[in-house]
């Protein structure tokens, strides 16, 4: 069950076989939700076709789980709670991402929140200690593997984040290492060559386009790059890097949560936004890609002071038709064999920018061309074989339109118009042969 990557170094394999990686950020599950609270959240996850949920194991200063066990004595990363009782907080752990195995789940653990690491609380000796322990724990779980960082810049302790990194490889070899960066940043930006580092991972974030400086913390130095929403741009960059890397959006703008994260008076990012951000990511190249919901992220509850301007208890928040799209990505993705594909947007002569930007994936099974504003759009199908037929997949629920036989020419496709809903669209063609 452990994941490896891939030949080509673009993908994730499991047992050998292609994994699509469909996560779901759940960073306070561990702290927040009782044993049978996670075992519900972990059934609702995997009959909605997720596959990875991103979780943290240290995400404040006294964080304990909904019994008061603590993670750590005294706030102190160098004494993790010694207490073996099933409902203390590591053997509690420990019983979650054993009973996520049994569903099929994968465990990304986050060691802690990257502040910790940014403000010097865990750093030196104290990484040896706590990764002793994360080894003990967690290093023959065949459905772990390590995500450092956790919004946080790699410039900001990139010794200590290397010496995580590090310690994770030499005690827990058979499990895979990426870093969960700031908003708008790449794993890349800072670790492109950390022999440590086996995937990238980027942080597209919860702006709109116009939102570019909003607070003086997070001014960017000139050297950074920001791409705006256009989280495909990410892919596009990382994928031309050597050496070959698998990458994907580990945070896109989640379901529900203010359109710029601090602000509850603005618009909040809606179930069309995530899929266009899921299905931008994946026809550029990514190995997969991360749902993140504000009400889920935060498992809030009624009486909790909540962040983000959340407006729904986590509850409520795991039927959010965001959620339950993205099996309708991952199903074409696996029937079209999306790992073997590459990016083909020199068929798209008469592309547009921003939302009308559309991205195309070629196979040696299907061309797959996501269309967020439903307009429409010209495909040099001259470039692909003979004998092509054609269907528009509605990706909020999966349903398909035959086209019929493609011409190999030029050709310019129409999306159909919903009668309810937003107008996005995914042309496949395939051929019979």
């Amino acid at each position: 069950m452990p994941l490896t990557l891939a030949a080509d170094r673009r993908h994730f394999l499991q047992d050998g076989a292609p994994f699509f990686w469909l996560g779901d950020t759940a960073w306070l599950l561990l702290s927040k939700l009782t044993f049978p609270e996670a075992l519900a959240y972990l059934d609702d996850r995997a009959g909605k076709g997720f596959t990875v949920i991103q979780a943290t194991l240290v995400h404040t200063r006294g964080y304990a789980n909904p019994g008061g066990s603590p993670a750590l004595i005294g706030d102190d990363f160098a004494r993790p709670n010694p207490d073996d009782a099933p409902d203390a907080y590591w053997p509690q752990v420990r019983r979650i991402v054993d009973a996520a195995a049994e569903r099929g789940l994968m465990m990304a653990l986050l060691p802690s929140w990257g502040a910790f690491v940014k403000n010097g609380q865990l750093s030196g000796e104290a990484i040896d200690h706590y990764t002793d322990h994360l080894a003990a724990h967690f290093g023959s779980c065949s459905n772990v593997l390590w995500l450092c960082g956790g919004d946080v810049r790699g410039s900001d302790a990139p010794e200590d984040f290397g010496r995580i990194g590090r310690c994770l490889r030499e005690k827990c070899p058979g499990q895979l290492i990426g870093f969960h960066p700031f908003g708008r940043c790449d794993s890349s930006m800072w670790f492109q060559q950390a022999p440590w580092l086996d995937f990238h991972m980027f942080q597209s974030g919860h702006r709109r386009y116009d939102q570019t400086v909003m607070h003086a913390w997070d001014d960017r130095a000139p050297t950074e790059r920001s791409f705006g929403e256009d989280n495909y741009r990410y892919v596009q960059h990382d994928r031309a890097l050597a050496p070959v890397r698998p990458t994907l959006d580990g945070e896109p703008g989640y379901e529900g949560i203010p359109q710029g994260l601090h602000d509850p008076a603005q618009p909040r990012w809606q179930a069309h936004d995530v899929r266009r951000y899921a299905w931008w990511s994946l026809l550029a190249g990514a190995a997969g890609f991360t749902y993140g919901h504000n009400a889920v992220m935060q498992f809030h509850r009624p009486g909790d002071a909540g962040s983000y301007g959340v407006q729904e208890t986590w509850q409520e928040a795991l039927a959010a038709p965001g959620s339950g799209q993205m099996i309708h990505l991952r199903r074409l993705m696996e029937e079209i064999g999306w790992q073997q594909g590459e990016p083909a947007q020199h068929l798209l002569p008469d592309n547009g920018e921003r939302y009308a930007h559309n991205l195309a994936l070629r196979t040696p099974r299907a061309l797959c061309v996501y269309s967020h504003t439903g307009q429409p759009f010209s495909v040099d199908a001259s470039q692909l074989p003979a004998g092509m037929t054609g269907c528009w997949l509605d990706p909020a629920d999966g349903t398909r339109r035959p086209i019929g036989p493609i011409p190999p020419e030029m050709h310019r496709f129409t999306p159909p118009v919903k009668a309810a809903g937003h107008n996005d669209w995914v042309l496949l063609l395939r051929s019979d042969t």
